[in-house]
């Protein structure tokens, strides 16, 4: 994507984010009662409508929700009034995307006017003579829901940010934006969405941060200042060399990921080791620091020419840890394995984990539609499409902050181990939204499951019984007799969950709100000790560069001493113990690393003994857009 496109791109996401801004937050102080102050009124004005109060309780909860977390009562405000303009523009900016890729008619490039609502009035009639545009708002709400049911992260009217909606004036500016004749070319491209997440915030909000602190003072800080798109061929450097790389190797030089790895580096005299053929479903691929997900992106696209690879190849076959099968024992033909792949790669595959919350949003949305795409190319109609159930892309949030809630849910778990399970969660997580995957919680936890497996053998023990006169354990308890941790794991975090659901839907008025936010809050965290629990064959990474946020600074610093003066040093450092050995580390970071005396520990006592770096390419500056920082990109090995 050319400059004067990108231009384009960031002058339309800044103003649609002012307009929002401005709209919403006048929204709250007229309507709602709810000061950008952080004042709140005890209750709402006698003006409000039964819905309106709804939604107030509503936005209220949220907004005391992130003060439970630690905001200021201004800070609390302006995020909720920042999700909810971002969480807007997402949505219409993936209507428009949608329409390029014909997913959905025609529903907002004309808007009132588009043939889809046209179509929807037809069906409805009453609709067109609704007051103020409410009959098109319904009609648009619903291809939310629509959407809902495989992107909930995005499309989830439930969610707290679906509140607001902009007043008719400030919704035809955007959707004016959106439809300008210069932007007429970019709903087509994957990457957009990525350069939307980049562009909401601006060069001169950066500058004001950096102004004020030298180092990020919370993880909002941290993921806003190193927003830094990587460049499409430094994706495929770094996936060609690390995915593409592990495939060759398993398949040897007669790959099809020869040809398809245009940045494979091979010299003349390079001899392809040979490594233990895996099934494709099996290999797990992470960004630990995903963004819009660029690295998940090309990888999808390499993912689905080694499913075909694998099914294609004669002879025998190394059957998935997911089925016992092999690939060609599973898919009778290559159309029932192209009409399962997409699939398959986003629910098997790739994973991601950020910081900032909207990158589920983002990365959740591209993935979706690269399925779709690949869907169309494979000529499978939309009425055969599997619906993606589920999306490996986790936010990296602190459990949650309100004491009183985490012993509310806590009370109800059953048996009482799981109670101490979560509640041992909660504390080691407390920097999660912090340091997200540089959280190494997984060792805490290891060791509570550990305890957890002796005192239930124990009390089995204690009971009395003769052996093979136990009583029989009930349907649907939980047994941890004969089972490793891992299982242990996999079995209380499916009560957790169910149970943080049920307790989500338990309560009425703002309690429930506050009960969902807190469930949500909780899965989120414990999908983040479960990734953390994973090892993977691929780990790919554009880390944060600099200081670590102030808030998590001391245990920062206390959990990497070798790599503490720069958090790119850390990322690599914390992704190299998350490898398979022999898996494969790519990155692009500062070039500093490589010569500077503050990171000997990091080259000699991390890199060398533990990761030996296979591929470095020197780069040099103007490499990430926006970024003054002389680049290197790298693939590391770790050692057997």
């Amino acid at each position: 994507m050319d400059k004067a496109t990108r231009n384009a791109i960031e002058r339309a996401t800044q103003q649609a984010r002012k307009l929002l801004d401005e709209d919403f937050s006048s929204q709250l102080e007229g309507t709602f009662d709810v000061l950008r102050s952080g004042v709140i009124a005890p209750a709402g004005g006698a003006h409000l409508t039964a819905r309106q109060k709804f939604q107030r309780d509503k936005i209220v909860a949220t907004i005391e929700h992130k003060r439970a977390a630690g905001a200021t009562a201004v800070e609390a405000v302006t995020d909720y009034v920042r999700d909810s303009a971002f969480t807007t523009l997402n949505r219409f900016v993936a209507l428009k995307m949608l329409e390029a890729r014909q997913l959905v008619q025609e529903c907002i490039s004309k808007g009132d006017q588009s043939s889809g609502f046209k179509e929807f009035c037809g069906m409805a009639p009453g609709v067109a003579l609704l007051p103020d545009a409410a009959g098109y708002r319904l009609y648009v709400e619903s291809l939310f829901d629509e959407f809902s049911t495989e992107i909930k992260v995005l499309f989830d009217r439930r969610d707290a940010a679906s509140v607001l909606w902009p007043k008719r004036q400030t919704f035809e500016a955007l959707l004016a934006l959106l439809n300008a004749p210069d932007l007429s070319g970019v709903w087509d491209e994957d990457e957009t969405i990525g350069w939307v997440y980049q562009f909401f915030n601006s060069g001169e909000e950066r500058k004001k941060m950096r102004d004020e602190s030298q180092a990020p003072r919370n993880s909002r800080e941290l993921a806003v200042r190193n927003q830094f798109f990587t460049p499409r061929y430094v994706v495929q450097f770094l996936v060609d060399n690390t995915l593409g790389r592990l495939w060759l190797e398993m398949h040897g030089v007669q790959s099809r990921l020869t040809d398809l790895c245009e940045y494979l580096v091979r010299s003349a005299d390079d001899t392809v080791q040979v490594r233990p053929k895996k099934d494709p479903r099996d290999l797990r691929i992470l960004d630990p620091a995903c963004g819009s997900g660029h690295f998940l992106l090309y990888s999808f696209d390499l993912l689905l020419a080694i499913y075909e690879e694998a099914w294609s190849t004669e002879g025998p076959a190394p059957a998935s840890d997911a089925t016992g099968r092999s690939l060609r024992n599973d898919y009778a033909d290559l159309a029932d394995l192209r009409r399962s792949a997409p699939k398959l790669i986003v629910e098997h595959n790739l994973h991601g984990v950020d910081i900032d919350p909207r990158c589920a949003q983002i990365a959740a949305l591209a993935l979706w539609l690269r399925a779709q795409r690949a869907w169309r190319d494979f000529g499978v109609p939309a009425s055969d499409r599997p619906r993606i159930q589920r999306t490996h892309i986790v936010v990296a949030e602190s459990m949650p902050g309100d004491a009183a809630l985490v012993d509310e849910f806590a009370a109800r778990l059953d048996p009482p181990l799981l109670r101490d399970l979560f509640k041992k969660m909660v504390g080691e997580s407390r920097l999660a939204g912090e340091l997200g995957t540089l959280l190494r919680v997984e060792a805490a936890i290891a060791a509570e499951l550990r305890r957890a497996r002796e005192q239930f053998v124990k009390q089995r023990q204690t009971t009395g019984f003769l052996p093979g006169m136990e009583p029989v354990v009930k349907q649907g308890s939980l047994d941890l007799s004969g089972i490793d941790d891992d299982r242990f794991f996999h079995e209380a975090e499916i009560r957790i969950v169910e149970a943080l659901r049920a307790f989500a839907e338990s309560a009425t008025g703002r309690a429930s709100v506050r009960r969902r936010l807190f469930a949500d809050d909780a899965a989120q965290g414990v999908a983040l000790i479960d990734l953390t629990r994973t090892r993977f064959d691929v780990v790919l990474m554009n880390p944060p560069f600099g200081a670590c946020s102030v808030a998590a600074k001391t245990e920062f610093d206390k959990s990497y001493p070798r790599t503490k003066n720069d958090v790119y040093a850390a990322f690599v450092e914390r992704g190299i113990e998350l490898l398979h050995p022999r898996g494969r580390l790519g990155a692009i970071t500062s070039r500093t690393g490589f010569f500077l005396s503050s990171f000997q520990k990091w080259r000699e006592e991390v890199l060398l003994p533990k990761a030996p770096p296979r591929i470095v390419a020197d780069l040099g500056i103007g490499i990430l857009d926006g970024a003054m920082v002389e680049t290197a990109a790298y693939c590391l090995e770790a050692v057997a």
